[in-house]
């Protein structure tokens, strides 16, 4: 075919938990896979994630040194990966984490740059050192990339102001969502499973880091005054945990939070069929994937109406400003105690969800590939 596209993914950074970013390229990968017009390269690691291995129609080559941490794997990805590309002959190189490689002889780079929370939340993000390693490559990205992919809007606009001048076009692609089928009892085996008793289940999908804003939740909790309800967090263990835990108790409903760990996705279908609610009260995300998969299964949603929240849940959840707990306490008291509301949100939140599918992200990532490779020519 004429408009055949010989595409690289860079997936060298993915690896078991892998967070939002990793569940963004996994689809992306698939939907990529599906198309015609489209042969797939997927650069990995030593140990591709087995996912990645049921690809049929992609083919899979590890990069020396891939996904390593340290000066390793900053090699592999600026050295290795370039000639790996060069090899392969691929027309675009797409690079799914914030940063990569992005002047290669011959081959257009397109780098998906999903935030600005490193520079937003700070020390709330990460270290003073991961920070400037970000900063570095985003900056490097934005300025001599092809072309550039963010999820949303709001993540575009963010980026045009903290790096005015570049002249690189900005593609806005939003994310997609799966559909879902949740096996019969799937709730009630999440409820027996995490101990969740009968009541009220709020669940909170997000990674346990300041800017996630599980303090309002937890107060939230502690506002609706219901011994019977339990909030679930679930997400692997960070320092900023010890926080969350010392405020419930200085709140007495330690009894009633659920600190997991890291939940596999059935677990997670689970807990998703169990919720009376989820809560995103984040204040800052470039996309808000838990807002579409909370819609997907059927559950109702309270999340933040600033950043790219507002944008992905439209008219489908009940907005909340994150920094004001009278109106997030409010909101959680309105879903707990009205049936209807609930199955009204419910309802939007599905035709809300059906809006953004992998197979549209796929064909307007493929459209921001032509435009790179037009840029370049």
């Amino acid at each position: 075919m004429a408009d055949q596209l010989r595409v690289g993914l860079n997936l060298l950074f993915l690896r078991d938990r892998s967070g939002g970013i990793g569940r963004v390229a996994l689809e992306l990968a698939h939907a990529l896979a599906d198309r015609s017009d489209v042969e797939l390269e997927l650069f990995t690691g030593a140990e591709p994630r087995l996912e990645l291995l049921e690809l049929g129609r992609a083919r899979i080559t590890r990069v020396p040194g891939g996904g390593r941490p340290g000066h390793l794997g900053t090699l592999s990805e600026y050295a290795a990966l370039p000639a790996a590309a060069i090899w392969r002959r691929v027309d675009v190189l797409h690079s799914v984490t914030n940063a990569g490689p992005v002047m290669i002889p011959g081959v257009a780079s397109v780098v998906s740059v999903h935030d600005l929370i490193w520079r937003q939340a700070g020390a709330a993000w990460g270290d003073e050192a991961a920070q400037r390693v970000t900063e570095r490559g985003v900056r490097r990205a934005v300025r001599r990339a092809d072309c550039v992919v963010t999820g949303s809007q709001d993540a575009a606009s963010g980026l045009a102001a903290a790096f005015p001048g570049s002249g690189r076009p900005i593609a806005v692609v939003p994310n997609g969502v799966r559909a879902v089928s949740v096996p019969e009892g799937a709730g009630d085996a999440a409820r027996a499973r995490f101990e969740l008793g009968g009541g009220p289940v709020l669940l909170c999908v997000a990674q346990k880091r300041p800017y996630k804003n599980h303090e309002a939740v937890i107060r939230a909790l502690a506002a609706l005054n219901d011994e019977t309800a339990t909030l679930v967090l679930p997400g692997a263990p960070t320092e900023h945990e010890s926080t969350l835990r010392n405020l419930a108790a200085d709140l007495g409903v330690s009894d009633q939070v659920r600190f997991l760990d890291w939940v596999s996705d059935a677990e997670l279908d689970g807990l998703y069929a169990a919720s009376t609610v989820v809560m995103v009260p984040s204040r800052i995300e470039g996309f808000g994937l838990p807002v579409l998969e909370a819609m997907v299964r059927g559950a109702p949603v309270i999340c933040s109406s600033t950043s790219a929240l507002g944008e992905v849940a439209g008219d489908a959840a009940l907005l909340v400003d994150p920094d004001d707990q009278a109106q997030i306490d409010a909101a959680l008291r309105r879903i707990v105690a009205e049936p209807e509301l609930r199955a009204e949100l419910i309802a939007r939140g599905y035709a809300r969800a059906a809006e953004f599918t992998w197979s549209r992200t796929a064909e307007e990532t493929v459209a921001a590939y032509r435009r790179a490779i037009a840029s370049r020519a």
